[in-house]
């Protein structure tokens, strides 16, 4: 469960980082900023959301796979974390290209789907130098 307890603390860094850029964003946006700093601004949601999404559709994974498959049906924890980075990208990508609108009002931009490209790809990363899993606790 530290495992999960990790992934969880990641998440609530990013979620603190995405409400900062969130509240200084109308700001440099109405300044005289570089334009990459106003794309950058502007596409960050993406890039958070698909880091979040990874992070999250992995806890779920391994909850899953220990808490109701058996044994026999487990995944392995590095199949898991590419199954949960793919399915995070087509929530995300498919999103972008407003397949569906989920996550809100959704404008078309070639940035948002490079930062979520971007964001899957950290998130992805993240997965493999921490290798998160949890194990059946034996009860007394």
């Amino acid at each position: 469960m530290k495992d999960i307890l990790k992934l969880a603390r990641i998440q609530i860094a990013l979620i603190a980082l995405f409400v900062l850029f969130k509240l200084i964003r109308p700001t440099i946006l109405e300044s005289n900023s570089p334009e990459w700093i106003k794309t950058t601004l502007l596409s960050l949601p993406n890039f958070f959301e698909a880091v979040i999404g990874t992070l999250i559709l992995t806890g779920i994974g391994l909850y899953i796979n220990l808490k109701i498959l058996s044994k026999k049906r487990q995944i392995r924890v590095n199949v898991l974390y590419v199954i949960a980075t793919i399915i995070g990208g087509v929530y995300v990508i498919t999103q972008e290209l407003k397949i569906h609108n989920l996550g809100g009002n959704n404008v078309f931009d070639k940035n948002d789907i490079l930062f979520s490209i971007v964001g899957l790809i950290i998130g992805y990363l993240i997965l493999i130098c921490i290798k998160p899993t949890i194990y059946q606790t034996i009860e007394e």
